[in-house]
């Protein structure tokens, strides 16, 4: 059964966040209000079991809603998705069995805001590799020391989920991934003056020995592709909560287009645009992209959810329907612009802003090199020596 969007996104509720949306943007701030909110509604813990008091929603639920979302405030929806990855990764765990993460769902019900802290300058090698410190302690602890990216949710969160690299022996490295609470150690940097997406406020984080207690250190690996839960977890919650929040984007476009062309008219033939066989024929081509990607992300997500297991080509299909829908919605915002004639270009137009935002997609993993790579490396089999 489809999730009921009005009992966790109610619509005055969207209304609220989408009348900030503006405003956020041009004063380059985080949403704070938004976030508020959303809290008081649930939002925040809606991927928690109901018995640890959360919503009990499954993964394809969060989708739907972050689409929700994202159609009024994409930088909010961004930001939060962060926070609900991690609270994705602990259901996927523990669907499976593994309660390593449960204290990020107690957290999420009890008020704690989870950041995103694994993405570093230059380090394609992403979740399989790391250029953060992890000196491990004697008591269990780690002190990581390095500097993060993007980290979303920067002047607000009160948790950091993050990697690091264990070099301490030589002849068995460990890629190290724990929580760290907000403390001197951490610096926020106030740097995010960007583009688009500017409510994330997504800032660098530096870690200064940031100390990870033992029973916040979840997972000791070896570097490199792993067959852990954890990494899977990481990578497919992450990936499909990106894919649903350009989707939405594109829908809000796709919207925005058809009020445009039911209310523009045209001099020459006195008629709306909307008649327009031309105006038609690029808004059907919008319509046709978009209506895909609700589709795939459900059924990725909800495959998740069903613990089914598509082996080795689950890495190329979540990386393959984040990479679609990136590309199908800045497709989608550029016909729109198109369709919406020249008062789009205006910084106070709505679709001004999802033009900018939109531009985001191509730098959150997987970029389209590594999509590519592997899916040829499904179909045709790896690159010869």
């Amino acid at each position: 059964m489809a999730v009921d969007a009005s009992v966790h996104l109610p619509d005055d509720l969207l209304a609220r966040i989408r009348d900030r949306a503006a405003s956020v943007d041009a004063e380059n701030v985080f949403p704070e209000h938004d976030l508020a909110e959303l809290q008081a509604a649930g939002y925040l813990s809606i991927l928690v079991p109901a018995e640890l008091g959360g919503a009990g929603l499954g993964l394809a639920d969060a989708a739907a809603l972050q689409q929700r979302l994202a159609s009024a405030a994409p930088a909010t929806a961004l930001a939060v998705n962060m926070h609900l990855v991690w609270t994705g990764v602990a259901k996927v765990l523990a669907d499976r069995g593994d309660d390593s993460l449960r204290f990020v769902q107690e957290g999420a019900v009890a008020g704690e805001i989870f950041a995103f802290g694994i993405s570093e300058a230059g380090n394609d090698l992403v979740l399989f590799g790391s250029d953060t410190d992890a000196a491990p302690r004697p008591d269990g602890s780690y002190a990581f020391t390095g500097t993060k990216i993007f980290t979303s949710l920067g002047p607000v969160w009160s948790q950091l989920g993050l990697h690091g690299l264990d070099a301490s022996d030589p002849d068995d490295p460990r890629m190290v991934y724990a929580f760290v609470p907000r403390s001197p150690e951490v610096i926020t940097r106030d740097d995010w003056d960007t583009l688009g997406m500017r409510g994330t406020q997504s800032r660098t984080t530096e870690l200064h020995g940031a100390v990870a207690s033992p029973d916040r250190v979840v997972r000791r690996l070896a570097p490199g592709p792993q067959p852990d839960a954890i990494v899977f977890g990481i990578f497919s919650v992450f990936e499909i909560l990106l894919a649903s929040v350009y989707t939405g984007v594109a829908r809000r476009a796709l919207d925005l287009a058809v009020e445009a062309a039911k209310t523009r008219t045209s001099k020459k033939s006195g008629r709306t645009y909307s008649q327009d066989p031309d105006i038609r024929h690029r808004i059907a081509a919008m319509a046709i992209a978009y209506d895909a990607l609700p589709v795939l992300v459900e059924s990725l997500a909800a495959d998740v959810d069903d613990l089914v297991d598509h082996g080795a080509l689950w890495f190329p299909r979540l990386s393959a329907l984040k990479h679609r829908a990136v590309t199908m919605a800045k497709q989608v915002v550029d016909e729109a612009m198109l369709v919406s004639g020249g008062a789009s270009y205006f910084t106070r137009n709505e679709l001004s802003r999802l033009y900018r935002d939109v531009l985001a997609g191509m730098f959150h993993p997987s970029d389209p090199e590594s999509v590519h790579s592997a899916v040829a490396a499904a179909w045709l089999g790896p690159l010869e020596p």
